[in-house]
């Protein structure tokens, strides 16, 4: 009789246990399928809970500053906090409203770096999505190979010409080259740099 017992208490602490890790996966998540329609799945989150919780925060933080800013991003605009890093997508009207949102993601407490794959709405036209495209490739390969410039830390959009950069500076010397390095693209006719510099950031060391 003693034996069924132990047995059956083993039972029960097995159930809990089970019921319990259902329970926290269901709360903090510990898959992501999907993300941003990817198609990706990840089987196991590589997160620690904690990060999972200040990610989770962070995100809540970004969403709600975002839709005091504007009510139509509530709908337009998506983000992703991982490990600290935000991943933006979604379709805004004009580049300025892009450029708003970027600056609002870098103001996030904590942030490590900000990926902003949000589109403009308008009609599709061929040649001028090309001279810009063109306009792009020729401003990240000079960036590249400007030793002086840490290229990875910027993302280059261009529209109509006017070339918008996002991403943060080693100090004032390096955005002002920047910044010289866009002016100098052919055709280009206006250069809107939204660049932090480093002593700047926010960033909450770990």
């Amino acid at each position: 009789m003693q034996f069924i017992i132990i047995v059956s208490k083993k039972k029960m602490k097995i159930k809990f246990l089970f019921l319990f890790l259902v329970f926290l996966n269901s709360c903090v998540g510990t898959g992501t399928s999907g993300l941003f329609g990817t198609g990706v799945s990840v089987a196991v989150d590589p997160r620690s809970i904690g990060t999972q919780i200040d990610d989770t925060l962070m995100q809540k933080n970004l969403s709600t500053r975002l839709t005091l800013e504007d009510k139509k991003y509530f709908l337009a605009v998506k983000s992703k906090v991982l490990d600290g890093r935000i991943f933006i997508t979604g379709k805004v009207d004009n580049p300025e409203d892009k450029l708003k949102i970027t600056k609002i993601a870098w103001e996030t407490e904590g942030v490590r770096s900000v990926r902003n794959d949000i589109k403009i709405k308008e009609e599709f036209n061929f040649k001028q999505s090309a001279k810009d495209l063109l306009i792009t490739s020729q401003l990240r390969t000079a960036l590249m190979f400007n030793n002086e410039i840490k290229s990875r830390n910027y993302q280059i959009d261009t529209y109509k010409k006017r070339v918008y950069i996002y991403g943060i500076a080693e100090n004032q010397d390096e955005l002002k080259l920047v910044v010289d390095e866009a002016k100098s693209i052919l055709d280009v006719e206006k250069v809107i740099a939204s660049i932090l510099l480093m002593e700047d950031l926010r960033i909450q060391k770990n």
